[in-house]
């Protein structure tokens, strides 16, 4: 059996190495960049910190790991096409002819809808969460927030709501290769819904506000991925063998 999977494995090892090399190189480059960048992501939080508060830094060795956290976070984001196109070659050898010229309408959506997600929550949710998370505490305290505390939370907000914009490109996925239909998802949607809260939870701050403004999106999205596996692999109710039907009905007669 582990003879049968050393070519996985094999196969699993290049796709992650070239995925990690291409990391790094778009970490380099954007650790020249690493001002600017951190300068947009802050923009946010600057816009609603009321007047006399500032972003600050508490440890000597802060700014410096701030720094790389920027560049790791730029270089992995663009270095998601790449990714994604990996990801794509590992799981081609599984698929039909057809299916395998789908790579790039695949890479393209997968990095569109990650881009949606990262847009909507820096345009839209991050603005609305902090300001109220920020005008919360104002009347009584300084807002002095944390650099270091700020990006790490920035960044797995942002990568948290691209994520998640990525579900109707997984289900399609997962419908290509029949896995999933219409019926069945129709039927889990009430499971769902407390999944995607409970998601929602781990990954917003700890405000219902914000926890909505991720959940909504994500039920609406969960609606197009059934409209999204009706088209791809719709839901087909199994015939009924019409000698059976025939021979149950004479013998109820």
């Amino acid at each position: 059996m582990f003879d049968e999977l050393k070519p996985h494995l094999a196969e699993l090892r290049k796709r992650l190495t070239i995925s990690l090399l291409v990391i790094f190189v778009m970490f380099i480059v954007c650790f020249a960049f690493w001002q600017p960048i951190l300068a947009w992501m802050i923009a946010p939080l600057k816009a609603v910190l009321p007047e006399g508060s500032n972003v600050i830094f508490t440890g000597v060795q802060e700014p410096f790991f701030t720094a790389m956290k920027v560049a790791f976070f730029a270089g992995f984001i663009l270095s998601l096409p790449v990714i994604f196109w990996q990801f794509w070659l590992f799981v081609a050898p599984g698929l039909y002819d057809n299916e395998k010229k789908l790579v790039i309408p695949f890479v393209l959506a997968a990095t569109l809808m990650f881009a949606l997600g990262a847009s909507f929550c820096y345009y839209v949710v991050v603005p609305i969460a902090f300001g109220f998370l920020i005008a919360f505490g104002s009347a009584l305290f300084t807002a002095l927030p944390s650099i270091g505390e700020y990006v790490g939370f920035f960044t797995k907000f942002l990568v948290g709501f691209g994520l998640s914009f990525e579900m109707p490109v997984v289900i399609f996925f997962f419908a290509k290769l029949g896995l999933v239909d219409d019926k069945g998802l129709k039927e889990f949607f009430r499971y769902a819904i407390v999944i995607i809260f409970v998601v929602a939870g781990i990954l917003t701050p700890p405000d219902i506000l914000s926890q909505f403004l991720m959940a909504g999106p994500l039920l609406m999205l969960y609606g197009i991925s059934i409209l999204v596996a009706k088209a791809v692999n719709p839901y087909i109710p199994p015939e009924v063998d019409e000698t059976e039907d025939t021979e149950e009905t004479k013998s109820k007669e």
